[in-house]
């Protein structure tokens, strides 16, 4: 009987500790799974920031250049604190030539891949 009670218990405890830890999953807040962004004179951006949280998985990647909230990009160009294009070709299109050269999945290299009509 002890054996039984243990072992419920023991079951109960994982059920609770799983559901705590889903539950603190759900309360961070990973942003939009697209992002539109600005994409000046050639077409806007359909950014899959889903796709490259689950991929990358560590924020600083991108978030150390500018922060996590809308229109920051914008924000810093029209500061002067990033150059036009500075994001797309130091970050975005060398982390995918990167990953392509390590054989890695990646994204677009060229502008046309993601300045494009439909996201």
């Amino acid at each position: 009987m002890k054996k039984i009670i243990f072992t419920l218990a023991a079951i109960g405890g994982i059920m609770i500790g799983a559901a705590m830890i889903g539950a603190k999953d759900r309360s961070v807040n990973k942003g939009a799974e697209i992002i539109l962004i600005n994409g000046g004179k050639a077409r806007d951006i359909h950014f899959p920031h889903r796709r490259h949280q689950d991929s990358l998985s560590d924020c600083k990647i991108c978030h150390d250049l500018f922060p996590a909230r809308a229109g920051s990009i914008t924000e810093l160009k029209a500061q002067g604190k990033l150059k036009r294009k500075q994001v797309m070709e130091e970050h975005c299109i060398a982390c995918h030539k990167k990953r392509k050269a390590a054989g890695r999945s990646t994204g677009p290299t060229s502008c046309a891949r993601c300045h494009r009509k439909t996201g």
